[in-house]
């Protein structure tokens, strides 16, 4: 009898936690899922804006389409450097404010605010803030390199300025996120490793190399994971400050799927070209979380 009462009891633990599951599973079908099979059922068929159905069903020749577009290299390539320089740069500079922060001990409070206030402003009026800035004849920017007599510099109108620039505005935008992580793991590294290796006379550059580095690995391969996962899903930036331009100087992926879907009509193409980039996340992600799971 006792048996029979505690599997009643058990199936009742059960019914009642699906019911509280319930409702957030369906939210995240309905946001998440939904939208994913849609968009792999669609990258088969033959879907434009001007024929929104699923009539014509093609195969993989979406696919075959998007490896013969003729600037799908060149926008894998921008978003690669893209991808590689600001998080790269965000690493750098996030490691090094999270290792000043760590040693602070007073106006802790304030130095969060003051790190945390861009994380904090929408991607998209970070873009137009920023855009204002570097204008060419208007922006804040040239009239104080105009005061050290520099010419006005074309931020956004020459190929190579434009793409670092995006770059900066990234860096600008997302570093806090990656200090503040790591700032989270340093703040909980245990304190005996450092406390013997002074006592052994040990440099703080030597603790830093042979005790911190081994220790953050975790949390620097999280972040970094973070990062290379948002940095190449950005897209409100580009769209408000560039476009794309000046001609594929930062046309990163995102905006060309963004192109094809809604300047060139053929959802059936974008979606076969979000399919592959997903699938390329993906596999970045496992093979990182692998080589974290590996150093435990």
């Amino acid at each position: 009898m006792n048996t029979r009462a505690a599997s009643g009891l058990e199936r009742g633990d059960r019914r009642f936690g699906l019911m509280l599951t319930a409702p957030g599973l369906a939210v995240l079908f309905l946001v998440i899922i939904f939208p994913l099979l849609f968009a792999l059922i669609t990258s088969f068929f033959d879907y434009t804006l001007i024929n929104p159905n699923h009539d014509t069903f093609v195969g993989l020749d979406n696919y075959q389409e998007v490896l013969d577009e003729e600037y799908i290299l060149t926008s894998l390539w921008v978003t690669l450097k893209f991808v590689l320089a600001s998080v790269m740069i965000e690493f750098a500079i996030g490691f090094s404010v999270a290792l000043a922060l760590n040693s602070v001990t007073r106006f802790k409070n304030f130095y969060y605010l003051i790190l945390l206030a861009p994380l904090l402003i929408n991607p998209v009026v970070v873009g137009l803030l920023w855009r204002m800035i570097l204008h060419t004849e208007l922006g804040i920017a040239n009239y104080a390199i105009s005061l050290m007599n520099i010419d006005p510099v074309n931020w956004l109108g020459n190929a190579n300025a434009a793409f670092w620039t995006v770059v900066m505005v990234d860096i600008w935008h997302q570093f806090s996120f990656m200090a503040i992580l790591l700032l989270a793991g340093l703040a909980s590294l245990p304190r005996e490793p450092y406390e013997a290796a002074r006592v052994d006379g040990a440099s703080s550059f030597s603790c830093f190399i042979h005790i911190t580095l081994p220790l953050m690995r975790p949390v620097i391969i999280v972040a970094l994971l973070l990062r290379f996962v948002f940095a190449i899903k950005t897209f409100d930036i580009v769209f408000i400050m560039t476009k794309g331009g000046p001609g594929t100087a930062t046309d990163i992926i995102s905006y060309f799927i963004y192109r094809a879907a809604f300047f060139g009509l053929d959802i059936g193409r974008a979606s076969a070209m979000s399919i592959a980039l997903l699938l390329i996340v993906l596999a970045l992600t496992i093979y990182l979380y692998r080589y974290m799971t590996s150093l435990r």
